[in-house]
């Protein structure tokens, strides 16, 4: 009996050790479900959900959403019901509070991002600072 308990501890340590940082950007319920069609689409079990901000833009940030099946070294990763985000850690400062929608109306189709870090925004809404 000894022994199990000392297997479950070493084990448990062993996934604290290799356990990545997190982060705070929140998706939505709808969103997340989009993220699953989308994968199933390709038949990949696979990709996560990889945000990113990078230079450009008329403003002189942009977002970046893609599927990625990479884990890069200092990612933060955060799991919605079987979808994970992935933050490089670069862009996790810039993007900490942000909530991620999908919209599927007649005027507009896509991923939305909520920022309360942007400063502001160009007029076309893909970019800001």
């Amino acid at each position: 009996m000894t022994a199990n308990v000392h297997e479950e501890t070493s084990t448990a340590a062993a996934a604290e050790a290799t356990e990545l940082p997190t982060h705070g950007v929140l998706i939505s319920d709808v969103a997340a479900g989009k993220v699953r069609s989308l994968l199933e689409q390709e038949g990949r079990t696979d990709l996560r959900l990889r945000v990113a901000v990078q230079p450009g833009g008329c403003s002189g940030l942009i977002y970046q959403l893609y599927f990625d099946e990479r884990m890069l070294d200092g990612d933060a990763v955060r799991d919605f019901d079987g979808v994970e985000v992935v933050i490089d850690k670069m862009s996790v400062p810039y993007l900490d509070g942000a909530s991620i929608d999908f919209e599927d109306t007649i005027s507009k189709q896509g991923f939305t991002i909520d920022n309360p870090n942007a400063g502001g925004s160009c007029a076309c809404g893909d970019s800001f600072h």
